[in-house]
């Protein structure tokens, strides 16, 4: 059995599909019974453990074969990290009681880098389970192109997508959610011994290839506009942000090249969905609606 937490979100919800398929069995560590009832359906033993709660993470992570982690994302962090530091503490403290034979971890392209910047909430997570003595593979997937989807209504309307990644012909890698779900189900039924590091990609995707992905989607002319710099933190404060310097640090470092896989991503593993296909399925449902 293996316990998968963030069962409701796209990768948890990929990675219990998956292992289901392939006959094992899974149990669904959620927040809300409430939303365990269509995964109790499907066969799934159904744990309720908050992400902050040691004790019950400890019963939810305990007899199974392997542990999924999907640490909670806060986009809008207070200084210092507070709450992803009180997280990091209960999901450490859990696995050290429950100490389940294989761990796999979400954590993310950056989480090495040089700088603080808002993906340091996963290298916390990194440095605090790689002091547990459990055997962990932390699963670094590259940007996540279903991001996109924020500029569909833009795309539709103008034929216009801002991007904040920039220049418009740097290409970052990317990777469709579904791919990182499928890549942390077989990384889960594998053997390893000791902490290792596996980077996903999919492709290295720029923000004019983006627009033209929307263009194909669309079946219109769409562009990339950049964003310009000066105008950042005004733009995230008036969308309600209290702390965007994190946010903003990130995107830099994307945009500079210090947040990247080495060589490229030359050692990554590869997902199979390009970026043609991860823009053109939110766009059909939209259509469809």
């Amino acid at each position: 059995m293996y316990a998968i937490t963030g069962i409701t979100g796209k990768v948890g919800g990929e990675i219990a599909r998956h292992l289901i398929g392939q006959g094992a069995s899974v149990r669904a560590v959620l927040r809300n019974r409430d939303k365990g009832a269509d995964w109790a359906a499907m066969g799934c033993d159904i744990a309720i453990a908050d992400m902050a709660n040691a004790e019950e993470l400890a019963a939810a992570f305990s007899g199974v074969d392997g542990v999924f982690i999907l640490p909670p994302s806060d986009f809008d962090p207070a200084p210092g990290y507070p709450e992803a530091k009180r997280v990091i503490e209960s999901v450490s403290r859990a696995l050290t009681t429950a100490r389940p034979p294989r761990i796999v971890c979400l954590s993310t392209i950056g989480a090495d880098a040089p700088h603080d910047n808002l993906l340091t909430q996963r290298t916390l997570m990194e440095q605090s389970l790689n002091a547990i003595g459990l055997p962990v593979t932390f699963l670094r997937p590259g940007w996540f192109m279903e991001n996109a989807a924020a500029d569909i209504e833009a795309a539709s309307e103008a034929g216009v997508i801002r991007s904040y990644l920039q220049p418009l012909d740097h290409a970052v890698p990317m990777v469709a959610a579904e791919d990182v779900g499928r890549t942390a189900a077989a990384l889960l039924q594998e053997d390893w011994a000791g902490h290792r590091v596996v980077e996903l990609q999919a492709e290295r995707v720029t923000p004019n290839a983006i627009a033209s992905a929307f263009t194909k989607a669309l079946g219109r002319p769409v562009r990339a506009e950049a964003v310009p710099r000066a105008h950042w933190e005004e733009i995230f404060r008036s969308e309600g942000m209290r702390n965007p310097l994190p946010r903003i640090q990130m995107i830099e470092g994307f945009n500079k090249g210090w947040i990247d896989f080495p060589d490229h991503g030359a050692g990554a593993r590869t997902g199979w969905i390009d970026l043609d296909s991860a823009i053109a399925a939110p766009v059909g449902e939209g259509t469809n609606r």
